[in-house]
């Protein structure tokens, strides 16, 4: 059984991890520290999330529940499939903006996906997921289609996603960030 407190100490270790790792990076971010940040001691860790794996397990599980919500209300905010791509070119420029921690932690999970059979999993799930939202709120049943017979509407979703992302990680690595965002409209060209 869970006690409240239980699962407020967890929780709060699941921010802490998810504040460090986005602001140092997986490679730089050591359980002390986290647990410092949580303020519990070490063995806290442990016992809620068993190593350092299941807690990024639980971190990445918590950063693809935000991602899908989020992505997801900005695409139901338009009625028409360019508005909805329009949106989710906006979430994308706001993200940028705002919160680049979240982009930095998708990336840096998506670095280890490559390598651990665990991660690869959640983030094949996250992208295929994103994907299949493009598809079914901007491309399935779009007259934006007819422009692009010979594709299937989840290979264009997989392509807008891919096209975004990479320009979100040239916009994140980029010195001069000022103009970079606006390339993200550039994708719109591919439905008009």
């Amino acid at each position: 059984m869970n006690y409240p407190e239980e699962r407020n100490q967890s929780q709060r270790i699941l921010e802490a991890a998810y504040e460090c790792i986005s602001t140092k990076g997986y490679a730089n971010v050591s359980l002390r520290e986290i647990a410092d940040n949580a303020g519990v001691v070490l063995s806290q860790l442990h016992y809620y999330f068993g190593n350092k794996e299941g807690l990024f397990r639980e971190v990445i599980k918590m950063m693809i529940k935000k991602y899908l919500f989020e992505v997801e209300s900005y695409l139901k905010k338009g009625k028409t499939a360019k508005e909805r791509l329009s949106s989710l070119i906006n979430f994308f420029k706001e993200m940028l903006k705002n919160n680049p921690g979240l982009f930095r932690l998708l990336y840096d999970f998506t670095g280890l996906a490559l390598w651990s059979p665990s991660f690869s999993t959640l983030l094949r799930n996250l992208f295929k997921d994103l994907s299949n939202m493009i598809e079914e709120l901007i491309l399935k049943n779009s007259h934006l289609m007819e422009n692009l017979q010979g594709y299937s509407p989840a290979l264009l979703a997989r392509m807008i996603l891919g096209a975004m992302f990479g320009t979100a990680i040239q916009v994140m690595l980029d010195e001069d960030k000022e103009n970079l965002p606006d390339a993200l409209n550039a994708i719109q060209i591919v439905l008009d």
